[in-house]
Order: structure tokens, then sequence, then C-alpha cells
């Protein structure tokens, strides 16, 4: 049987002007050519560009931009220097105000694709107050020789390292950190991972910091090996330490050829394994791999939402608890909250928190959602599940139903599989739809939904 000839109007290579009419939910602009779908990473609607053809499918096609022929009025100068080279943030040249409106964009059109969801009022939006210097925790890719080592975030696609001495949507301590190790990494040559012949041995850096409480965590993760004397010592310099607030100093371990940034093993070089954080009033025992929301001010308004969504004396599971965030802020305002949380230095982070607030009306339970769920004997009002970027597993779909809350809160940063999980959800209806701006200058999206059950 002959192959069936597929009609695309275009061939790699070609370079043809084009009207970037949209964003898709990926963030690139969206162009269409004779009918035929072009992506063009960087663009923004209202652009007119030169693109060049660089790929092609059945579907659709994407182009890289050479020039821009006019541009959008949408357009804001990027701060960073490096904004056009590096995959961490896509929305620096867009004013804020677009940037919430394609975030709510993707949200509606997620629901509507995907559930079959109609939102009859529109989505109630929960800005930033800081667009810039926010991020409370920085994970560096680092490549090069120890004499000259990039360290930065990779740039698109790619696994080349975008270095710069500052990232804009990082806090400046942590900006200030980094340059300081990578100063103490040229001086003493530190040798650098090469992922092609694993050999070498600093990998990457992962610096956490406080704003309220000043204090700053670093991990310097690792292939096999030790550091040479003089770069600790140099690392343990006193008067260095307490102008970064640094309190520990962490060698990870990774040994796996992977992407995956953190390895199983953390030794404390120095100080302590944990930094505190403090928001309204409670403090926060946080490990360097423990989750916790990486813009502290909108964390509290989420938390804050969370607590208006849910009364006294009702028991709340908080699935995917990370290191306790939600269930410690809803246990001070009164709540009974059990937290579920599979990943066991995060529960101990919950639980060392839970004794230093006093609080007595939350507990932690190591492990999954659908292990625990079943074996609770209480009356449980609601549960809020807050899973990572891949969504709920179809067993703690299965748990949430079999449990019958009377509602479900759920909180994603990712809106296709909320909507692949809402579709899922029988017997219960949205009763509340709120996105959180926790992530400005990204296309990455924070959904908080309520959901009540039906009589």
């Amino acid at each position: 049987m002959a192959k069936l000839k597929l009609n695309i109007p275009v061939k790699r290579g070609d370079r043809l002007e084009l009207d970037v009419e949209t964003l898709a939910s990926s963030g690139d602009g969206l162009c269409r050519y004779d009918g035929y779908t072009l992506f063009a990473p960087g663009g923004l609607p209202g652009d007119r560009v030169l693109g060049k053809v660089i790929k092609i499918t059945p579907r659709f096609g994407v182009v890289d931009i050479l020039k821009r022929i006019e541009l959008s009025e949408n357009r804001v100068n990027p701060p960073c220097p490096v904004f056009f080279k590096c995959g961490g943030c896509k929305f620096q040249d867009l004013s804020y105000e677009k940037q919430l409106q394609f975030k709510v964009q993707v949200v509606e059109d997620s629901l509507q694709r995907i559930a079959h969801i109609e939102t009859s009022e529109n989505i109630k939006i929960i800005p930033a107050d800081t667009e810039y210097q926010y991020r409370n925790k920085g994970s560096f890719a680092v490549t090069g020789k120890g004499g000259k080592p990039q360290i930065g975030f990779y740039a698109e696609g790619s696994h080349n390292v975008a270095d710069s001495a500052t990232c804009d949507i990082l806090l400046p301590k942590i900006n200030e950190t980094k340059e300081w190790l990578r100063q103490l990494i040229e001086k003493h040559d530190i040798s650098i991972y090469n992922e092609s012949n694993y050999r070498g041995l600093l990998r990457g850096l992962i610096i956490r910091h406080s704003i309220s409480t000043g204090e700053t965590l670093v991990g310097l993760v690792t292939y096999k090996g030790k550091f040479p004397r003089g770069f600790l010592a140099g690392l343990t310099n006193e008067s260095d330490l307490k102008k970064l607030g640094i309190v520990g100093l962490i060698q990870n371990v990774n040994m796996q050829n992977t992407n995956v940034i953190m390895g199983p093993e953390n030794r404390v070089l120095w100080g302590r394994d944990r930094y505190k954080e403090s928001l309204g009033g409670l403090s926060f025992h946080l490990s360097l791999g423990s989750f916790f929301q990486v813009h502290s001010e909108q964390a509290e308004k989420l938390y804050t939402l969370i607590s208006q969504w849910t009364e006294e004396g009702q028991t709340i599971i908080d699935a995917y608890s990370g290191s306790g965030g939600i269930a410690l802020w809803l246990a001070k305002q009164g709540r009974k909250v059990i937290g579920v949380e599979k990943f066991a230095p995060a529960m101990e982070d919950a639980r060392l928190s839970s004794e230093s607030n006093g609080l007595s009306n939350c507990r932690f339970l190591t492990g999954t959602v659908e292990e625990h769920a079943p074996l609770l004997d209480e009356d449980i009002h609601t549960f809020i599940v807050d899973p990572p970027r891949k969504g709920c597993s179809e067993e703690v779909i299965k748990a949430l139903i079999d449990t019958q809350p009377q509602q479900i809160i759920y909180v994603s940063c990712n809106p296709s599989t909320l909507a692949r999980d809402l579709e899922r959800l029988d017997g219960y209806q949205i009763k509340d739809i709120r996105l959180i701006d926790m992530f400005p200058q990204t296309q990455h999206v924070e959904t908080a939904i309520r959901l009540i059950k039906l009589a």
C-alpha cells in the first residue's frame, strides 16, 4: 500500500515571513503558513518575524527566528543579559498583564479541551506583588573545566549552560552565594563532572535562602570523590559564611547518569542539614531536597486561600504534603490535619516544624496516599492534593473517590494533568478556581481548584 503523501507546505531551511498570532501553552509563539502550524520560540503575539524552518512533522513545524521585522506592542525590555539564551524564563520580554492573561487562557483551554469543563465565570487571579527577585531556591548546572566553569541554567532544548553572574528571578543572596562559590571553584581548580565519560567531581549547585530569617543552605552536587582540603578551608571561611547567612554546607552525591539533579546521599560538610523559613508567624525547617513553594510571598497567599476554603473542626488530609507547608498552616488555624508524603526527609522536616511551632493537631505519615487513606479510621471532610507535574495516579484518584470527602482542593502546577484528573473525579463539581502566579516571568501556572461533593 502506497504511503499517504502529506501536504506540508514548507521544508527544512525555508525562510518565511510570519505573523505570530498567539502563544502556545509552552509559551512559544504560534504562527500559520498555508494552514500549517509553526512554533516560533521567542515570538510574541503581534510580532512579524523572519523565521527559518528547522523542524517539520505531520502536524506542526518549528522555526528559528532570524529577525524581528515588527515588534509586538506588548514587548518590554528584558533585564537579564542571557534572557534570549537561557531556558529558565520565557516572558521577561512580555508585559506582566499579558503574562497573566496568557496563564488564564492556558488553564481555560485545558479545562475545556481535556475535561470538557466550561468556566462559566472568569478565573480569579492572585497576581504577584514581587515579579522579580522572588525565587527562594536556585538549582544550577555546572559544566566546563574547574578553572573556567560555566554555572547557570540550560539553554532551551540543549545541555549548553547559559552562564551569567545573576539571575533576575532569584533572590539576590542566592546570586551572591553562587558567585562566591564560583571564585572558590576557579581558585582551587575543582574538577567538573563530564557526563560523556563519567569523570570529574562537581555536577551542580543547589542554594536555598529565606528573606525572613536570612538563612542560606548550600548543596554541592557531586559524582564520587572528595573535595580537596584547600577548597574546604575556603568554603568554611567564617566571615564569608556569616556575610552570606550560610547555616549549612552539604555534599549531595549523585552517581547516576541521569538529568535528575540530586542523588540519594547527603554528607554535611559544615553546619546544619536544614535552614529555617518563616511565613505568617510559622517557622519551617527545610532540608536540601524537600519541596517548598519557591515564591514565599505567593505561598502565603495560597495558604491563606486554602484556609478560607476550610473550617475549624474539620479533619483534612494534605496529600503530597512535601515539607508540610499547607498542613502546618492549616493546623495553626485550628484545623485537624494529616499530612501524607512518600519522601521521608520531607516528613522529617514537617515533624520537626510541627514540634517547634507547638502544633499538636497535625500528624505526618510517610508513604503514599493510596497506602494510608484506606487505613484512616476518621471522617475526612477535605482532601487536599498538590501533586508533581505528572498529576495524580489512578490509584490516588481511586483513593479520593473511595474516601468520599465533602470537598477536594486540588493545587496544580500543570493545567493539562489537572484537567485530566478533574475529568476522572466523578461525583464532584467545581466551586472555585484561582490562579496564583507563583512563577512570574515564566510560562508556568499554579492553579487552585475547590470541588464539592454532589448531593
